[in-house]
């Protein structure tokens, strides 16, 4: 039975899936090119709508991917790529969107985010996001990489109201976000996005996290994609290159972990005691 992809509200009114599939390392090295396409598709064929990109994935090369895979399925889609840093003045901003449009083979975004926070003003960043927003070109905008203080600093700027998602590193792993940002966001109701949910393959090899999806006959990243959708108002996008990948994070969907899994998890990987700077990879 199809297990239909739950969605969160953005404060735009939007609503995005819980549950997506990233591109980060794709459309780097045509060989692969036709398997990311089918697994992209596949993943749409499976509901899973929502595709996270960036122009600096493959500086575009996955843009163009997904392009490809959602050629004919565009209304289908939630799309989200990001703005470079060193391009996020209004003018670059604005350029920037309308190459990644380009390159997408589309005429909206429904999600655009500053990739990370560089030396543009950030209220000059917000403005440009907020002009894209009002001219049609994208639906709703956000930021990715902030930590709490930049966050409370952006939603006090001018068009800071508009930001309607934080992209940053979640995973069993990297639980520093729990101190203060998470909970900062679920006030705020913005949700997070989180990337490397299985930490690009590092935490499969925990006994603990094997044990419990051994006993499960599942995967280890099913497990780890699991505990990441049982955290309230998070989404989760796990790189979607391979077919069995894509297959496997679907699944995942089905996964509900009991009070004592989740206990275990807790043990293996301690939530924090005391603010932790916000990691990136």
């Amino acid at each position: 039975m199809e297990t239909a992809v739950r969605t969160l509200k953005l404060p735009s009114g939007q609503l995005i899936p819980v549950l997506g599939m990233g591109t980060w390392q794709m459309g780097e090295n045509a060989r692969n090119r036709q398997s990311e396409i089918d697994a992209l598709r596949h993943g749409l064929d499976r509901g899973l709508t929502l595709i996270d990109t960036a122009e600096m994935y493959g500086e575009g090369g996955a843009e163009e991917v997904i392009a490809h895979a959602i050629a004919s399925r565009r209304a289908e889609v939630f799309l989200v790529s990001k703005v470079y840093p060193h391009n996020a003045s209004k003018r670059g901003t604005i350029a920037a969107c309308e190459r990644s449009l380009q390159r997408l083979k589309t005429d909206y975004l429904d999600l655009y985010l500053l990739h990370w926070r560089g030396s543009v003003p950030l209220g000059e960043t917000l403005e440009a996001l907020a002009t894209l927003q009002q001219s049609g070109k994208i639906r709703s905008y956000g930021v990715s990489n902030f930590d709490a203080k930049d966050m409370e600093e952006a939603i006090g700027l001018k068009d800071g109201k508009g930001i309607a998602t934080n992209q940053v590193l979640y995973n069993l792993m990297r639980r520093g976000i729990e101190w203060n940002l998470l909970p900062w966001c679920r006030q705020q109701g913005i949700p997070i996005m989180a990337y490397s949910p299985i930490e690009q393959g590092r935490l499969l090899n925990n006994q603990a996290l094997k044990a419990i999806a051994q006993e499960r006959e599942v995967t280890a990243a099913q497990v780890a994609i699991a505990w990441l959708l049982h955290q309230e108002n998070v989404i989760v996008i796990p790189k979607s290159s391979r077919i069995d990948h894509v297959e496997q994070n679907y699944a995942a969907l089905n996964l509900k972990l009991s009070a004592d899994e989740l206990a275990t998890l807790d043990a293996a990987f301690p939530p924090p005691t005391k603010p932790v700077p916000l990691q990136m990879l």
